[in-house]
């Protein structure tokens, strides 16, 4: 009898269909007016009205697109998860929008982290604060690198303009310190950075230092130093390696590479520092 039974199981779970997997979102391009130039911009939403929280991302010096690709595997990876934890996600193109390819090694750079980036962020928040299906007071910021570090600049006090109600939070994913940790630098909202101990490509000693300052001064503020990791820690399968060549999306120095351990980590924080 047990086997009949067992056979039977087995036959219904063979002639029922599996459940569907849910489909990765794919991102929508939007358009931002934004003073004398049109912002473009990736968008991924969860499905559904919403209202929903929602992350501005910040690319860093590589730009945000690909040869082929409207969002580079970095930030679609992490867009990615962000709207299975019930996020809408939006990707400003800073480069793009201004006809300029990648700016790692460009000398004379046409993009400030400070000016032209935060008006973009700026831009995007207002934008935001528009759209039904987004939760104004649940907008946070996210960046790699110099994107990463214009966001240090945008949660500053001192910044001239931001739209009201400000952003919920930050993570900053190695940013550059070293203008900010000799500049006072504190936030006016609660920020997270995320570095590896051995990136060799900015400075995490600069951006202990920068977090130590900020104390007592600041919003909440905290950074995370990953002993073995490397900069672009957070990219899925890419190999550590020494920059070399020409490659104009490359930073100028350093090595680069995944690791598995401490991406994991960062991807539980950084879901615990925007739910809050």
């Amino acid at each position: 009898m047990r086997s009949l039974i067992t056979v039977f199981v087995a036959l219904l779970c063979a002639a029922t269909p599996m459940a569907a997997a849910e489909p990765l979102p794919t991102p929508v391009a939007i358009e931002i007016p934004s003073g004398g130039y049109v912002l473009h911009a990736q968008l991924y939403r969860p499905g559904g009205a919403g209202p929903f929280p929602t992350v501005i991302g910040l690319h860093g010096c590589g730009g945000l697109a690909g040869r082929s690709e409207p969002v580079l595997p970095r930030y679609r990876d992490w867009a990615q998860e962000l709207v299975k934890d019930g996020k809408a996600v939006l990707l400003p193109d800073s480069y793009g929008s201004r006809g300029l390819g990648p700016q790692c090694r460009v000398k004379e750079r046409r993009i400030s982290g400070r000016r032209e980036r935060v008006a973009d962020i700026v831009a995007a928040q207002k934008w935001l604060t528009q759209q039904s299906w987004a939760m104004p007071d649940r907008v946070s910021l996210m960046g790699w690198a110099s994107g990463a570090s214009a966001l240090l600049w945008a949660v500053r006090p001192q910044l001239p303009e931001h739209v009201l109600p400000d952003f919920r939070s930050a993570v900053a994913f190695y940013p550059d310190c070293r203008a900010s940790s000799g500049l006072g630098w504190s936030a006016r909202v609660p920020t997270l950075v995320l570095i590896g101990g051995l990136d060799d490509v900015y400075s995490p000693p600069a951006c202990r230092q920068m977090i130590d300052g900020a104390r007592g001064r600041s919003a909440l503020t905290r950074i995370v130093v990953y002993p073995g990791a490397y900069h672009d820690f957070d990219r899925i399968d890419l190999p550590l390696h020494q920059v070399a060549g020409a490659d104009a999306a490359a930073p100028e120095r350093g090595h680069v590479g995944s690791d598995p351990d401490a991406r994991a980590d960062a991807q539980k924080l950084v879901s615990d520092w925007l739910a809050r």
